[in-house]
């Protein structure tokens, strides 16, 4: 294991352990996800089936099964404790009227426990950044989606907590973030996994906080703590604390300190495989030249 590698243990176990506080400070989830929804109106689909990959505590899933009432929802986490917490918060009246169209699975977007062709959205609001091999997410997604289903997704791009990663640097040798791809980088790997006319933008959103604590309080609220393999085993001593602090304090503007999110949104659909005239499909491949 690299030393940028995710730890899934560490990843199932911080999401399950913030389940109780998430929705709590979950400020920037749920404003990505107001802003995913609203692209949507500009979509014409209407799925029987749609998979939120990385459902979290279900807040997404509940808007989704509002949005489209008669479709089945499926819910996967890989934290059996956001699942937990999202079976908490539906209510009486969703498992009672719409306790058949609902579907939770614990597993892993990398490895979907899902069949082929069985979805007819796939849906995945900010958890792809806790995927190891993106390419091979999107191939299981691909997989997953039905012939002219589409995938919708938000991520995290490079830039995300730019100022945090300056505050760290030099404090000491580990790792403090995860690596966050680029967004044409993305693009690219969707094409490669078989998907159709994607579409890829990004946009910037800065959280302002009072102090350092803050920040890192909110990170941890979210489970969106260093789950990388080469991060630190202990608490950070008091000098290294110290130089994080007045790192950070030399970004302060206005009286606050930001934290920068770089957000990457995409979608891309599933089509029918090209064929040839006698009816044989075209399927593309990739060769590595040494």
């Amino acid at each position: 294991m690299n030393g940028f590698e995710i730890d899934k243990h560490e990843v199932r176990r911080a999401f399950s352990r913030a389940a109780a506080e998430y929705d709590g400070a979950a400020v920037l989830q749920r404003e990505v996800c107001t802003r995913m929804l609203e692209r949507l109106e500009y979509v014409r689909l209407q799925p029987a089936r749609i998979l939120d990959a990385g459902s979290g505590t279900g807040w997404g899933t509940r808007r989704l099964s509002q949005k489209y009432p008669s479709a089945q929802m499926v819910a996967l986490d890989i934290a059996s404790g956001m699942l937990q917490a999202a079976r908490g918060s539906s209510g009486w009246w969703q498992i009672l009227f719409g306790g058949t169209r609902q579907m939770q699975v614990c597993g892993d977007m990398e490895e979907l426990p899902l069949a082929a062709n069985s979805i007819g959205m796939v849906w995945s609001n900010l958890a792809m950044q806790w995927c190891n091999d993106l390419p091979a997410t999107f191939a299981e997604m691909h997989r997953v989606l039905e012939v002219e289903g589409m995938l919708m997704f938000s991520t995290f791009g490079p830039d995300t907590l730019k100022e945090l990663r300056r505050a760290f640097s030099g404090v000491d040798r580990h790792n403090h973030f995860n690596r966050f791809t680029d967004m044409h980088d993305i693009g690219d790997m969707l094409v490669h996994s078989g998907f159709s006319e994607p579409v890829m933008d990004m946009e910037y959103i800065t959280l302002t906080y009072d102090d350092v604590r803050g920040v890192l309080q909110d990170l941890k609220a979210i489970g969106a703590h260093n789950a990388t393999a080469g991060r630190g085993q202990g608490l950070m001593g008091k000098a290294a604390w110290k130089s994080l602090v007045e790192n950070y304090e030399g970004m302060r503007s206005n009286g606050k300190l930001p934290a920068t999110f770089e957000v990457v949104y995409g979608h891309a659909w599933k089509q029918q495989p090209r064929q040839t005239a006698d009816g044989r499909a075209i399927i593309k491949t990739s060769f590595n030249l040494k």
